[in-house]
């Protein structure tokens, strides 16, 4: 607690001639995190989700650093628009249908040398040539293998619906019809794990939970180890000259590493590291993004009442998709009213120590979403704003 007293301490100081709602980022901890991603990656490259970070000052800094290659974008428009600021290596980790995108991209040697799209389909490449527009250049392509965990002959499944090529013959076969395909070029192959890299295996106060979330991701990891490795030979054999395989997520990092068939790892969340990367049992992250509101009422004994600060995280809907009341610590929602869109009513002890103006510091449920509320993000180091940089929003963009 005295830790968490020093850090309100330090925001304090470091804000006091700014106002609230702002954003921070804790630059020792988010470089202290950085740090224990590249080590829990064993040597292997990490390739950055932008969509975790969405600020290009941010993303400089960490590929700056040993350990980190390329970016790993989440729509196309994001994608040239990194390319034509000078990243080198841009992939994107969902099919696009932006044709206008795609009529630049095939038109653009730069581009379409620093972008890898994502394809599980032939119609999207039909799609991807039929918005050419004259465009000659060669698309560089990804192919995406599911990695959810089916049982009971399929009738049970695990894991987000994404690409509907789950087993190795159905993404051999779409890897050698692309190389039957003039105007493109298969490069790479992706598999995200996200039922093992985004849920927490180590949930407060729900040890029988706990317990079958770690029995069902050993089971995946063991399952997609096997399928993932059959998949890369029966792709290298008619692609041989794939250039990566990318695997993981910031919650299975070390584990995703240790198969030999992958080339990199993915990984964004684990740099700011919000509250649904709090209950994991492989890792432990310092919060390193917080966003503050202003204390504007008093309505009584144990009650502060802050503006705004309903910033819910996408999934399902429910309490773990708000943000947190982080500092001062022991503060929580009102049940009543929660997390409001202009105003949010909080409940606790270090309430009566509050005044008006005081600030308010949350953690959001996601990273890169709290990017979406802020213009910009006051950068500190110590107990001082070292920097203010603009957010995606904040250079004019909102790609989703």
């Amino acid at each position: 607690m005295r830790g968490r007293a020093a850090d309100r301490a330090r925001y304090d100081r470091a804000t006091a001639h700014l106002d609230a709602p702002l954003a921070v980022v804790d630059l020792e901890a988010f470089d202290a995190n950085a740090d224990d991603l590249v080590r829990r990656a064993g040597g292997k490259p990490i390739r950055v989700a932008s969509k975790s970070v969405r600020c290009r000052a941010l993303l400089e800094r960490v590929l700056a650093r040993d350990g980190f290659a390329g970016i790993m974008s989440y729509t196309l428009a994001e994608s040239l628009w990194l390319a034509r600021s000078g990243f080198g290596d841009v992939l994107l980790a969902y099919p696009s249908a932006d044709r206008a995108a795609f009529a630049e991209l095939a038109a653009d040697p730069k581009l379409a040398a620093a972008v890898t799209v994502m394809v599980d389909d032939p119609a999207q490449l039909r799609l991807i040539d039929d918005a050419r527009d004259g465009g000659r250049e060669e698309v560089r392509v990804c192919l995406e293998l599911d990695t959810s965990l089916k049982l009971l002959g399929g009738r049970v499944r695990i894991g987000a619906r994404r690409s509907p090529l789950h087993e190795p013959a159905q993404v051999a076969a779409l890897a050698r019809a692309i190389g039957r395909k003039p105007g493109f070029r298969l490069v790479g192959v992706m598999a995200y794990e996200g039922h093992v890299a985004g849920v927490g295996d180590a949930v407060e106060g729900h040890p029988a939970k706990s317990r079958a979330v770690r029995m069902m991701q050993a089971t995946a990891r063991k399952e997609l180890a096997d399928r993932r490795a059959a998949t890369i030979r029966a792709v290298r054999a008619a692609a041989p000259g794939l250039e990566f395989v990318n695997g993981g997520g910031t919650g299975s990092v070390q584990h995703t590493a240790a198969e030999a068939a992958v080339t990199e790892i993915a990984a964004g969340s684990g740099l700011y590291v919000p509250r649904l990367f709090d209950n994991y049992t492989s890792f432990s992250g310092r919060p390193a993004a917080l966003f503050a509101q202003p204390v504007v009422r008093r309505p009584g004994p144990g009650v502060v009442t802050v503006l705004g600060g309903g910033y819910p995280a996408s999934g399902v809907a429910g309490a773990d998709r708000s943000p947190v009341p982080y500092l001062p610590d022991g503060l929580r929602y009102d049940p009543q009213e929660g997390a409001g869109e202009v105003q949010t009513p909080l409940l606790g002890p270090p309430a009566d120590d509050l005044r008006i103006g005081d600030k308010v510091w949350f953690r959001h449920a996601k990273a890169g979403e709290l990017c979406e509320r802020f213009e910009r993000l006051h950068l500190v180091e110590g107990d001082r704003v070292t920097a203010t940089v603009p957010t995606y929003r904040g250079e004019g963009h909102t790609f989703l």
